[in-house]
């Protein structure tokens, strides 16, 4: 069935778009709610106008939302997280912490939903993330977790323990390494003796 949007539909289409849908999505889900009618001509007119309304709006939130993406452009938002004695975090770190702390230092108002977070950080670290303020507007911020008071020093023992790990594996490879050489000159050297006892 053909219809046309009086409304957006997140995924389908956007108000006054005319577009193909099945039967069924039209007759029990978009006609009934009047998000979309039949492409008729009275239709496709009342669609185009809510459109251009529509896109009046869209442009004065983009406007408004500009004026915030300067002020976070390069920006990056410092979280201090509680850190376990694995060194992953106490609970983790959600979009509604990082809104929080933007808004602390910026005084945006930022919602947590504009914070695209594809999942809660459970980690110490840096990591870039988006800012969504409208559909045509949106900025990249860095977020770095790090540990609160309570858990530097195990972090700062957790790192020592790295570079102790580290320093090891890489003795026991030069270790490796050497007695692979040495062997392998022991057995040149039983090749050219066994080669001058056959001369």
């Amino acid at each position: 069935m053909k219809v046309v949007f009086f409304e957006d539909v997140e995924g389908t289409a956007q108000v006054g778009e005319v577009k193909e849908v099945r039967n069924g999505f039209a007759r029990n889900y978009l006609l009934p709610r009047n998000i979309a009618g039949p492409a008729t001509r009275e239709n496709i007119q009342r669609a185009t106008a809510l459109a251009e309304k529509e896109a009046r709006r869209q442009e004065k939130l983009d406007a408004e939302a500009r004026t915030k993406v300067e002020a976070l452009e390069g920006y990056t938002v410092t979280v201090e997280a509680r850190v376990g004695e694995t060194g992953r975090l106490f609970g983790s770190v959600t979009n509604r912490d990082i809104a929080e702390k933007i808004n602390e230092a910026k005084q945006l108002d930022i919602d947590p939903h504009m914070v695209l977070l594809p999942e809660p950080i459970r980690e110490l670290g840096a990591r870039e993330i988006t800012i969504k303020f409208t559909r045509n507007v949106s900025v990249p911020i860095t977020v770095e977790v790090v540990p609160d008071e309570a858990s530097k020093p195990i972090v700062e023992r957790l790192e020592a323990e790295r570079a102790a790990q580290r320093e090891a594996e890489e003795k026991a490879a030069r270790v490796a390494a050497y007695q692979e050489e040495q062997r392998k000159k022991a057995a040149a050297a039983a090749k050219s003796d066994n080669a001058e006892e056959q001369a």
